[in-house]
């Protein structure tokens, strides 16, 4: 099938093109930046997505879409709030619309962990916020989705904002193991690209319309992960642990989004309906004369 992976040129993005490619689909790459690892199979694009008119052309031509163009770091999305719903819910709402146009077969949307949490500062919001308006274009326009919420991912090709990826360079730069975070921390730890696998395997018909949670199926304790990198890089000095004053991480694992029940507050002096909706009549009526 013709594929279209927008923010293909990132860390996940860039791995699900490859394998989609690997098992034959015809790729496209759309992203503000030339991707550094793009196959002579794949072809690029490169435009904003709030801005590229060749993004429409893009959409006629791919009848699957994945969606993984965003602001997609955590820490830089609590400081840049209209920056993040610019791109993460008008940009997918953009694009939206684009499918609904163009008759797109599945829209398939890079999510988090997070989105169904308490946790996650804007850029949970912001996913939660693209994930409610997928689910209504479906409604009003049968389009048919898959949304992957996906938790931490390790693996090549991640920039320095990766939690695992920062640990190991500052090992190799100070010859000491640093955690931004709390040592009682844990994650269900998953490469890259035993997501990029799974996240092509939802193409399935099985998974029209659902929500899939991509996780490693191991909980790794962070002391577990950095005892592993002290004795791969043998370095025999006391962890560091710094405390991350940003808001929005989570420690063992997101707690879940609670419904938040409204107080109901009522006028003190009441008047009959009646009364109200013919005075509102007659109001119109002396308007129109």
């Amino acid at each position: 099938m013709k594929c279209l992976v927008t923010g293909g040129s990132g860390f996940l993005g860039s791995h699900i093109a490859d394998e989609l490619t690997k098992r034959g689909h015809k790729v496209t790459i759309f992203d503000n930046v030339n991707s550094k690892w793009i196959s002579k199979n794949q072809k690029m694009v490169v435009g904003d997505l709030l801005k590229s008119k060749s993004l429409k052309n893009l959409v006629r031509r791919n009848k699957i879409i994945f969606h993984f163009a965003a602001l997609a770091d955590l820490d830089k999305a609590l400081h840049n709030p209209i920056d993040t719903v610019k791109y993460n819910v008008l940009g997918t709402v953009k694009l939206l619309n684009l499918c609904v146009k163009f008759k797109t077969k599945r829209f398939i949307f890079a999510s988090t962990i997070y989105a169904n949490s308490n946790e996650g500062g804007f850029y949970k919001s912001s996913k939660r916020a693209a994930e409610d308006y997928i689910e209504e274009f479906s409604k009003l326009y049968k389009l048919k989705y898959t949304i992957l919420r996906y938790g931490s991912l390790f693996g090549l090709r991640s920039d320095s904002n990766n939690g695992v990826r920062r640990v190991i360079e500052y090992a190799l730069k100070k010859k000491r193991v640093c955690y931004f975070g709390s040592e009682k921390s844990s994650r269900n730890y998953i490469h890259a690209d035993d997501a990029a696998r799974i996240s092509v395997d939802i193409l399935k018909n099985n998974f029209i319309n659902k929500n899939v949670a991509i996780l490693g199926k191991k909980k790794i304790k962070i002391l577990e992960l950095l005892k592993i990198i002290k004795n791969y890089l043998e370095i025999d000095k006391p962890n560091i642990f710094k405390k991350n004053n940003l808001i929005g991480h989570y420690i063992n694992s997101p707690s879940l989004y609670k419904f938040k029940k409204e107080i109901k507050i009522f006028p003190k002096k009441t008047y009959s309906f009646n009364h109200r909706l013919t005075d509102l009549i007659n109001s119109l009526n002396i308007i129109k004369k």
